[in-house]
């Protein structure tokens, strides 16, 4: 072959190289080679290198003096990312316009919102409209799943924030806790989280606690017959009234074993017929979950190596990068209104 031959021959590898290269990555704004989700590990590394050590101390702190946040920063992860996109819509307020999605039916029981906004306003006084809102709800429950005693999980960052409530089409993407065992694999699903992905996802139920007028259902007017007799009269000691005030302070204890610690307790319960959901019941009877089911309540290494690709999986649900979106100032405010 000839030297021009030879030549043009290494220019096309060049060529189909970088096309191949293209095709699987992207270049973000500090220069770094991400993934086609536009996310990169430390996105934040040149912009606001002490973004992720603010975030985390910051969990720690109010950890240490609202245990209950880490449950509501879980539980967010799930509501944000799972409907349509992780963008932080969940965290906007209610305006003329638009309704706020922590409004609808679908996120009864979520709070403490207020507390990542104190998490933005740290994370800002050292590097101001840099770090998105979305970033900050993904890693502040990254740091909570560590502060309830589960696995360290690496995640990318570099989302940026929706501008807009994504109210209306809640009920199409979050599965109710009544939902059949096939509506939610199908939800889950479609971001492409596998069934044993759904059934670690599931054991989040291992901490926090469920609302009485979520449970009441199982109790009144007769008694679910699928539930254990030994936990009923402790559901019913905690859910006195058929028609509870939503307003009341009226909840179980998702584990009363190791309620404040995400474990495979949860699994072990299920299979026990102690699960207080409609969901919890399915997840540990459908012949497509319960060996899964089984694994995980033999297994907490397994949960927790399930659990970790399905929060990774949920927490890069196409999510706005590069410059779609913006960077809000106020979690709860897009900038055009504030």
């Amino acid at each position: 072959m000839g030297f021009r031959s030879s030549l043009a021959a290494a220019l096309m590898v060049v060529v189909l190289f970088s096309a191949a290269c293209s095709a699987t990555a992207q270049v973000d704004h500090i220069g770094g080679v991400v993934g086609t989700s536009g996310l990169a590990m430390d996105f934040y590394k040149d912009s606001c290198p002490q973004a992720e050590d603010i975030i985390k101390e910051q969990v720690r702190l109010l950890y240490k003096r609202h245990k209950n946040t880490a449950f509501s920063w879980l539980r967010n992860l799930f509501h944000d990312c799972a409907v349509q996109s992780c963008d932080a819509s969940l965290l906007l307020d209610s305006t003329r316009r638009d309704l706020s999605e922590k409004e609808t039916d679908r996120s009864f029981g979520l709070r403490n919102f207020r507390y990542l906004d104190d998490i933005k306003e740290a994370v800002e006084r050292e590097c101001p409209g840099v770090v998105s809102c979305s970033d900050i709800l993904v890693l502040s429950s990254r740091d909570a799943i560590v502060s309830l005693g589960g696995p360290y999980i690496p995640l990318k960052t570099g989302r940026r924030d929706g501008r807009r409530s994504r109210a209306a089409v809640v009920e199409q993407y979050l599965p109710d806790h009544n939902e059949s065992m096939s509506v939610v694999l199908d939800r889950f699903g479609a971001m492409g989280i596998n069934t044993p992905g759904v059934v670690a996802l599931l054991g989040a139920h291992s901490v926090g606690r469920t609302h009485c007028v979520k449970l009441v259902h199982r109790l009144y007017p007769e008694v679910d017959p699928a539930l254990n007799p030994d936990h009923v009269e402790h559901m019913l000691y905690k859910c006195p009234d058929a028609i509870p005030d939503p307003k009341a302070v009226q909840y179980v204890r998702n584990d009363r074993g190791t309620p404040m610690i995400l474990d495979n307790n949860y699994y072990r319960n299920i299979l026990d017929n102690k699960g207080l959901l409609i969901v919890d019941h399915a997840l540990a009877n459908d012949k497509r979950t319960k060996p899964y089911v089984k694994k995980m309540a033999r297994s907490q290494d397994y949960f927790f190596r399930e659990f970790a690709k399905a929060i990774t999986k949920l927490s890069e649900n196409n999510p706005l990068t590069g410059d779609d979106g913006e960077i809000r100032k106020h979690c709860s405010v897009a900038n055009k209104n504030h």
